[in-house]
């Protein structure tokens, strides 16, 4: 499974991002996407996870301000960012494994991962 992400940059405070991961291999290795991120000194953090079936799982601390959502025809998944925070800057690394829909969760460690892309919020 091979993860390429995209739509990372500097705002401002309040302002908004999309992040995009396309993602190539067998469809079963990816059953469960999503976005992890680390910011300098931090742990690493499970930010929003999105399901074969479409089940989401978010981080405490971005619910009601994140989304996620994918398209199956561009082998494609999004992170809608809403009302960033100097909080949110990290690195923003696509994740992708077979968890089911049932189990596919934030919480899990995920095998596959993308190279990163900076969000950087002022």
């Amino acid at each position: 499974v091979q993860l390429v992400e995209s739509g990372g940059g500097s705002v401002e405070a309040g302002r908004s991002l999309r992040l995009s991961c396309k993602a190539d291999g067998f469809t079963y290795l990816r059953n469960c996407m999503g976005w992890f991120r680390q910011a300098p000194g931090k742990e690493r953090e499970g930010v929003a996870v999105i399901g074969s079936g479409g089940k989401t799982s978010f981080a405490d601390s971005v619910k009601g301000r994140f989304t996620i959502s994918k398209d199956n025809t561009k082998n494609t998944v999004y992170l809608q960012m809403n009302s960033l925070k100097p909080e949110d800057t990290a690195m923003y690394y696509c994740v992708a494994d077979g968890y089911n829909d049932r189990s596919c969760n934030v919480r899990l460690e995920f095998y596959y991962w993308g190279q990163g892309t900076q969000v950087t919020v002022s």
